[in-house]
């Protein structure tokens, strides 16, 4: 296990990666802080090997300050290189954030309205059927909540091994829309939807000209120096960096493709960043005094805070398993609002191609942490079906432990 010294917080082993708002160690931690974390850290690693998850890396921030980085086990197994802050994870559907971001920038310059229609930019939608009236009434806003009716799949099939990954090219989707129908009355209720934010990164694409890789890395990516990211294929010279991903099933495991091109649905799940670039992006997202007015200049603070709004509730699938927490789940725009422990987090998560991640945000004591796993683990005693019980297990007791046992005495210190 790879732990970064805490007295350097992070900077001590990337201070190159990191935004001005982490150029300064964070203090110390108390005797009751490192003792916790201590004991954090042998948790996580435990789970870790239970679990079988090859290679993970954590970071946590509190008041704009990195209290605490981990990385555990092998980014590459077969090369025996260990995961560290410099890994490159793949973020998956943690990327939508970034495309409800680029909306809400075109918006504030008045080149868009959440409730247009979104026919009004990509007309080809017209051969949608939609039985509950006109395909017309779809608007930005329905496709920014998972609320328009679009299916959740991008493709409606993918069960062979020459298919591509993802279709690679807009007309290759477009084909489908006369094979497409809007599932239910648009605004009604919610439901995960993959092809609604790529319609979204195609009207990204449309009103401004760029693609939407070079749109977000010029608005997004670049404001935040995040030097190290970038969508789909990996830069010649930061592929000694870029993680692989295992499917762990029945004991066995198998390497995932490597480096896989997520093709026209890249604004839906195409970005790859190390825990450190994340960390950069944590701290936009929880707002920093000392980089405001650059911040301001992505995305002014207010039309952030509109996206963490709760807009429709998700109603969850099956009532919590005995003696677990109840979470409440709502959706705001491109942002998941999650209530645990009677506190509000502002979260998001993504899974595709064995990598799995995710990061909380709770705006009222300023902490959040990000963990990505490259590792999608099934063990024996998880419900048949249930793919993503292993991994998916580890990170909500990382969450729950966080929660329940750090948050606190972070927010003990405001």
């Amino acid at each position: 296990m790879r732990r970064i010294a805490l007295a350097l917080a992070v900077v001590g082993l990337a201070a190159p990666l990191l935004s001005p708002a982490f150029a300064s160690p964070a203090p110390a931690p108390s005797k009751e802080l490192k003792k916790a974390l201590d004991e954090f850290h042998a948790f996580y690693k435990k789970g870790m090997a239970d679990t079988g998850i090859v290679g993970s890396s954590l970071i946590l921030i509190h008041d704009n300050q990195v209290v605490d980085g981990i990385s555990y086990g092998l980014a590459d197994k077969e090369r025996a290189i260990p995961a560290g802050e410099r890994t490159i994870y793949h973020w998956a559907s943690i990327t939508k954030t970034m495309t409800g971001i680029a909306i809400m920038q075109l918006r504030d310059r008045g080149l868009l309205s959440l409730d247009d229609p979104i026919v009004k930019y990509i007309p080809e939608l017209r051969q949608v059927h939609d039985p509950f009236g006109d395909i017309g009434d779809v608007t930005l806003r329905h496709l920014m909540t998972h609320s328009a009716g679009f299916r959740g799949a991008t493709w409606p099939w993918k069960d062979k091994p020459w298919q591509p990954h993802e279709p690679t090219r807009w007309e290759q989707l477009a084909a489908m829309f006369p094979y497409t129908e809007i599932e239910f009355k648009p605004g009604s209720k919610w439901s995960y939807s993959n092809p609604g934010i790529i319609f979204l990164g195609r009207v990204i694409e449309l009103l401004t000209g760029d693609s939407y890789e070079v749109y977000v890395d010029k608005n997004i990516l670049k404001p935040l120096e995040m030097h190290e990211s970038y969508f789909d294929a990996t830069p010649y010279h930061l592929l000694k960096n870029r993680a692989r991903s295992y499917f762990l099933t029945g004991g066995e495991l198998t390497a995932a493709p490597f480096d896989v091109d997520t093709g026209i649905t890249v604004s839906n799940g195409g970005l790859n960043a190390p825990i450190a670039d994340f960390a950069k992006y944590l701290d936009f997202l929880m707002g920093n005094p000392k980089r405001q007015a650059d911040y301001d200049g992505i995305l002014k603070r207010a039309l952030l805070e509109e996206m963490f709004q709760p807009v429709l509730r998700i109603e969850p699938d099956a009532p919590p398993a005995p003696g677990a927490e109840p979470v409440e789940e709502s959706q705001g725009l491109l942002f998941f609002i999650e209530k645990h422990f009677g506190r509000t987090f502002v979260a998001h998560s993504g899974g595709q191609n064995a990598f799995e991640t995710h990061f909380y945000y709770h705006p009222e004591t300023r902490t959040a942490y990000a963990v990505a796993f490259n590792t999608l683990a099934v063990t024996g005693e998880d419900k048949p079906g249930d793919s993503k019980a292993g991994t998916g297990k580890l990170d909500r007791a990382v969450r729950d432990y966080l929660f329940t046992k750090i948050f606190p005495l972070l927010a003990a210190k405001k």
